[in-house]
């Protein structure tokens, strides 16, 4: 069972409550804040840190809008709404995300991650070592029944299950007799990785990192074959015809803002500029959620009080000033 100290449950406090009185007197033409909630862990953990951090250091009203890749940057274009998308995986934005660019309605900042994330399809590393035909996509095709028949497919909504489906159609993969699951949720995508793992039993499908099962299991990356950036491109639009087969590349992550709200909030838009988690920190961080049954609120605190030396790089001097009296 996890413990914590009485200063950080006074902290942990403080992300529920309204902006300090200092920071909004002192920092008061923030305003309102819209970010999208992506929903996997290291979003949740991502947008809380900066929820805090906002709150509390410049006195702005935030607002989490529940969504994932696609809805966000519908929203966007539709609405001009949420603010700020965090953890937006570039590779599974598409043509949408672009013509957003191109269009000047959205401006990227940064990758929220360094070097970036990790994706594919994946087996667990005791089924290759058994059957090292399956760490291809042709040895798996012509063996169904040993990674269970199955493809266990990414959501609705995100935007790893347009890229997958694509896929899918590109392989002819049910033609092999394997059927593709569409998971309802990431909870489910990931409970069954976990089941499957722990009772060493087949399991085949897509996942990310960084990310809790990734950290947790010993996953093998099952190659679909060399990558094309052409044909990726086209992957990652919904029902595009005639896919090829690509494999995943590696996956920048990234911090975007509306172009207006760019404009409106420079002070903002710099700490958002210098938001970074290193790849690994964020995995330690997600062991340690798990581990302590944390919720992403309190994983925020953790990161708030054991490192200050990374986030206060990240606000201006005002900002650090407010925050120290509440970290310390």
């Amino acid at each position: 069972m996890r413990k914590m100290t009485m200063a950080t449950a006074i902290l942990a406090g403080t992300c529920i409550v309204p902006p300090s009185a200092s920071a909004q007197e002192e920092g008061g033409q923030c305003g309102e804040v819209s970010i999208a909630q992506m929903g996997w862990a290291a979003a949740e953990v991502t947008t809380n840190i900066a929820k805090f951090l906002l709150e509390q250091g410049y006195g702005c009203d935030v607002s989490l809008v529940q969504s994932d890749t696609i809805p966000a940057i519908t929203s966007v274009a539709e609405n001009g709404e949420p603010d700020v998308v965090t953890n937006l995986w570039l590779n599974s934005a598409g043509d949408a995300y672009n013509r957003l660019e191109e269009g000047g309605t959205i401006t990227r900042l940064t990758s929220v991650l360094d070097p970036g994330g990790v994706e594919g399809w994946w087996i667990p590393t005791y089924l290759a070592e058994e059957h090292p035909e399956l760490t291809t996509i042709e040895g798996i095709m012509e063996n169904p029944d040993l990674v269970g028949g199955r493809f266990n497919n990414c959501p609705d909504g995100w935007g790893c299950r347009v890229v997958s489906d694509n896929l899918v159609r590109a392989l002819d993969l049910e033609e092999s007799g394997i059927e593709v699951f569409n998971h309802g949720s990431g909870e489910t995508l990931a409970s069954s990785m976990g089941s499957a793992v722990t009772d060493e039993e087949p399991w085949f499908g897509y996942y990310w990192g960084p990310t809790v099962p990734l950290g947790k299991y010993d996953m093998t990356r099952v190659k679909i074959g060399d990558y094309n950036e052409e044909a990726f491109a086209d992957l990652q639009n919904a029902d595009t015809p005639d896919p090829q087969v690509s494999d995943f590349p590696a996956a920048p992550i990234l911090t975007s803002v509306t172009t207006a709200f760019q404009e409106e909030n420079p002070e903002v838009t710099e700490f958002f500029t210098n938001m970074t988690f290193a790849t690994d920190e964020m995995s330690g961080l997600l062991a340690w959620q798990d581990e302590n049954n944390a919720s992403a609120e309190e994983v925020a605190v953790h990161f708030l009080t054991s490192a200050q030396d990374t986030w206060t790089g990240w606000v201006n001097d005002e900002a650090a000033e407010r925050l120290s009296a509440l970290t310390q």
